[in-house]
């Protein structure tokens, strides 16, 4: 948000108007994957619908930025860091359980591999994923391999959502300023 030549008023009724949309789509992010997550098989706990209400809320935080093409980018960034991240847990999680010097290895593997695959800005977002789907598999072991799956469906619900009230600004912000110009002249 551009602050320099608006006035401080303008400047605090943007700042509200982007606060209150990030919350609306935190709120919207958080009922579409618990709901959604409600229709998963019954193997599938009470515990994993609220982390993943929870990680598609972090998802729509951290992909809001202050322009739209930067929303977008930090959304595509999230989105692929998070794929890496889920094809390297999944395959490890098939097949062994939760080891503390795995996790490790695993976080790094995942931010190699965004550095391999070009994206090296992404080596954040699938070093972190990495280490919150190895840890979380701790919680229940025989289903550890789901994780993944289900936490990468979280997070594009979660960038989805972000990247679409960043439009939704985008729009209003422009709208507003032209209804309140006219409401001037009229009052």
């Amino acid at each position: 948000m551009a602050q320099e030549g608006r006035p401080r008023g303008e400047v605090l009724r943007v700042m509200a108007l982007e606060s209150s949309l990030l919350a609306a789509a935190c709120l919207l992010s958080y009922w579409v994957v618990v709901s959604l997550s409600a229709l998963l098989p019954s193997s599938i706990s009470s515990g994993d619908h609220i982390v993943g209400g929870a990680w598609s809320v972090i998802a729509t935080i951290i992909v809001s930025k202050s322009t739209y093409r930067e929303t977008a980018a930090a959304a595509v960034s999230r989105v692929y860091g998070t794929l890496v991240s889920m094809i390297i847990c999944l395959i490890y999680l098939i097949f062994f359980p939760f080891h503390i010097w795995t996790m490790a290895l695993l976080i790094g593997l995942s931010a190699f591999a965004t550095a391999l695959l070009r994206r090296p800005g992404d080596a954040t977002a699938a070093a972190i994923t990495t280490a919150v789907l190895i840890i979380l598999s701790q919680l229940s072991p025989a289903h550890a391999w789901t994780q993944p799956i289900l936490r990468l469906g979280d997070t594009v619900v979660g960038a989805a959502v972000g990247v679409a009230a960043a439009w939704i600004g985008l729009r209003l912000l422009r709208l507003e300023p032209a209804a309140t110009a006219t409401a001037g002249r009229d009052g």
